[in-house]
């Protein structure tokens, strides 16, 4: 969209992609069908060998390319911030379906809270990938910032906000340490609430997600993606908000999923102990009730027993992670202090041979 250089945007609308072909297009048109007037489009291609870029170029978006990509959604997302002209950064994934008056709420939201900093949004509940793991695995998302806490503790870059004036006073997105699409925008958000901002869930900013999961992806970006960095995240600033998965249901379960667990094997040398592992199990299901309540409405009751199994199969391997970045970070921790003992016994042993 062309627009005036003496008066920018509101908005500049950043869409990292890398080998998105398959989704952009529904990304765009839902952007360029927008009423809303004072915005640019900007897609970062970053490296894509699927025709992304001359999809992009078909509408009135700005292509930045990045040829010796991918570097990352952080690095194409810091890219595109400073290619724009508009006062607001707002990001949107490439799978990602704005709502009809998205661009609108973002720039009114703005303009009425001048205290905020930033603000994102969620999945709608109607995703379109089929399949009993990919609904499960967007609907939660759904759920879930539906309902966390509307003054958040971190920030989503797939369909988010923020000010760019913020934005590059706290040096964007950390594209040295996230090279892949990870935790950079939950790192991000840490940031800024430690510099405190003000950072905002609109629970009416929506859009639909496009990604179709399997069993295995699901697992590895939960795992790889998310759950271990975010956990090293958690346990070097020390910051663990009652928030989003972090709740303290979340943690409770992890514990009672475990136990399920347990007892399950125990019950193999010792029968009775198949009846603490369903308690634990009822634990579970009971912390959650809310949560199968929502997946029981929304398709039914075969689609949430599925959806138990595939929550505490989330709660053992998110809660394992944890555990494995806590050991990873003390035995870090002793290391280091062992290196520093030896370099001052041996400072202490030149220091005395010279005397």
């Amino acid at each position: 969209m062309s627009f005036d250089p003496k008066q920018p945007p509101d908005l500049s609308i950043i869409i990292p992609v890398h080998n998105g072909a398959a989704f952009l297009r529904a990304c765009l048109d839902a952007i360029f069908a927008s009423e809303y007037a004072s915005y640019e489009c900007i897609v970062v291609n970053d490296g894509s060998t699927d025709g992304s870029a001359a999809i992009a170029r078909e509408f009135a978006a700005r292509v930045l390319d990045l040829p010796e990509g991918p570097r990352g959604p952080a690095y194409a997302r810091n890219r595109g911030a400073q290619a724009a002209h508009g006062a607001i950064l707002m990001f949107v994934d490439a799978d990602v379906v704005l709502a009809a008056g998205a661009l609108e709420r973002v720039a009114n939201a703005f303009r009425e809270r001048s205290g905020v900093a930033a603000l994102f949004g969620s999945y709608d509940a109607q995703p379109a990938a089929p399949g009993a793991i990919s609904q499960y695995r967007n609907l939660l998302h759904h759920f879930v910032h539906q309902n966390g806490n509307p003054e958040a503790s971190t920030f989503w870059a797939g369909c988010g906000a923020i000010r760019r004036s913020v934005f590059a006073a706290n040096r964007g997105f950390d594209e040295v340490q996230f090279l892949r699409p990870s935790i950079e925008d939950i790192e991000l958000g840490y940031r800024l609430r430690a510099a405190g901002y003000r950072i905002r869930l609109d629970k009416g900013l929506q859009g639909t997600h496009l990604k179709q999961w399997n069993l295995y992806s699901l697992i590895y970006t939960d795992v790889v993606c998310r759950a271990l960095p975010w956990s090293r995240l958690i346990i070097e600033t020390k910051n663990l908000p009652d928030d989003l998965n972090l709740k303290m249901n979340q943690r409770a379960s992890f514990i009672l999923a475990a136990l399920a667990c347990v007892f399950l094997l125990l019950s193999v040398i010792y029968p009775p102990s198949i009846v603490l592992s369903a308690a634990a199990l009822l634990g579970v299901v009971a912390l959650n009730r809310k949560l199968y309540r929502f997946f029981y409405r929304s398709r039914g009751a075969r689609f949430a027993a599925a959806c138990i199994a595939l929550q505490v199969l989330y709660y053992l391997y998110s809660g394992l992670s944890y555990l494995y970045a806590w050991v990873e970070f003390q035995l870090r921790g002793r290391t280091a202090m062992r290196s520093i003992a030896a370099l001052k016994s041996a400072a202490r042993s030149i220091l005395g041979a010279k005397l």
